[in-house]
């Protein structure tokens, strides 16, 4: 099965893509594109898609560049992809053919690019990494490379939507000791709970940090199960493990 690509108009002519589960050489619960080696799919099949990734991208499988996401707000700029990888949420450089990647399962996949500049970055942003300013540290790091942050363009992935993000009201207080205007992301539930819109809290961080353009592709991950793994959804259904979707960006 051919690959499935989500690409933006934004981030023209930048090479890039959301990639779906479509098209990859796991099965069962990780039937498709599984490129999370954190996974319990065998690692040479996350091997293989991950190489179908990276030709996808044309680029050698081994400048594929990961770090070992921890739900930080460290960005980290480099040259070269990182061995052995670094604890960190996003990644940013400046030099042409290294591939930046994320792996996502609900949280946000976010490419950025200043194509002027030719800078970009790949940042996972979940709740917490967003929370805490992952998004503002990957701006920071793309301006000490020469990018300008009226000129860059920041595309948010597939992620969880609103309406499929259930959340207490401990999860609603941390947002608020942060922001009290940041109860606007969040709609009422059943009972005590509440529905929080994850993908319009990351849009309102890149667009109060400065950035020039800022959209989502308006996929939800929970929602599809044909294009997309979601942790929440395997955790809903009983599910012993989740396949990690790829989102990569390059020079």
């Amino acid at each position: 099965m051919t690959l499935e690509i989500i690409t933006s108009p934004a981030l023209a002519p930048i090479r890039h893509g959301f990639f779906t589960r479509k098209g990859g050489a796991s099965s069962g619960i990780f039937a498709g594109l599984n490129c999370g080696t954190g996974s319990s799919d065998q690692a040479e099949i996350v091997a293989i898609n991950r190489a179908r990734v990276a030709s996808a991208m044309e680029v050698a499988p081994g400048n594929l560049a990961l770090a070992r996401q921890v739900h930080s707000a460290r960005a980290m700029s480099v040259t070269e992809p990182p061995h052995p990888a670094p604890e960190a949420d996003a990644l940013v450089t400046a030099t042409p053919g290294v591939a930046l990647a994320v792996l996502t399962a609900d949280c946000q996949p976010v490419l950025l690019a200043d194509p002027e500049a030719q800078v970009i970055a790949a940042a996972h942003a979940g709740w917490r990494g967003a929370l805490d300013g992952v998004l503002e540290a990957t701006l920071d790091s793309m301006v000490e490379l020469g990018a300008e942050r009226g000129r860059i363009r920041a595309v948010i992935g597939p992620t969880i939507s609103q309406r499929a993000y259930e959340v207490g009201p401990d999860f609603l207080e941390d947002f608020i000791i942060e922001d009290p205007e940041n109860s606007r992301f969040f709609a009422g539930g059943e009972g005590d709970r509440l529905h929080f819109d994850l993908p319009s809290f990351g849009l309102h961080r890149l667009r109060r940090a400065g950035v020039g353009e800022a959209e989502w592709t308006r996929h939800c991950t929970y929602s599809d199960p044909e294009r997309f793994f979601s942790y929440r959804r395997a955790t809903h259904a009983g599910e012993a493990d989740y396949g990690r979707l790829i989102s990569v960006i390059c020079l």
